[in-house]
C-alpha cells in the first residue's frame, strides 16, 4: 500500500543526536521532507516525544514507526528554516542540477593518453 504524501521525500545523509528524556541516541538522517525524516542507526518506540540534535540547532519530532535499526520521525510543525532546513533544500537542489557528461577515458587519463582513438581501438 503506497501511502500519498504531502512533501517529497529527499535522499540525504544527515549524523544527528536525538535526545529523549532518558536517552541520547547517534542516527543518521536518510530521507527528508519539511514534515518529517527517516533515521537509521538508533531506534525509538513508537509514539515516542524527541529532539533531533544538529549542530546545536533542535528539531522536535514524534516516533511514527519504529524498526530494528531505524524509525520515522514526524515534526509537529514543518520544517521552515534553520540548519536542518537548509540541508533540505540543498539536496533538493543538487537532486534538480544536471550532471555534465564527461566520457570515462577523457575524465580519468585525458585524451592525450589514447591519442584520441575511440573504444577498441589500439594506437601505436
Amino acid at each position: 500500500m503506497q501511502i500519498q504524501r504531502s512533501r517529497e521525500r529527499i535522499a540525504v545523509d544527515i549524523p544527528i543526536v536525538i535526545t529523549t528524556v532518558l536517552d541520547s541516541l547517534e542516527g543518521t538522517i536518510v530521507d527528508l521532507s519539511e514534515g518529517g525524516a527517516q533515521v537509521v542507526g538508533c531506534t525509538l518506540p513508537a509514539r515516542s516525544q524527541c529532539q533531533i540534535d544538529l549542530d546545536g540547532y533542535i528539531v522536535f519530532g514524534t516516533v511514527r514507526w519504529s524498526e530494528e535499526d531505524r524509525m520515522g520521525i514526524r515534526f509537529p510543525y514543518e520544517l521552515s528554516d534553520g540548519p536542518l532546513y537548509e540541508r533540505l533544500e540543498m539536496a533538493r537542489a543538487a537532486k534538480r542540477t544536471p550532471v555534465a557528461f564527461q566520457p570515462r577515458a577523457q575524465a580519468a587519463f585525458g585524451t592525450a593518453s589514447f591519442g584520441g582513438g575511440g573504444f577498441g581501438r589500439r594506437t601505436g
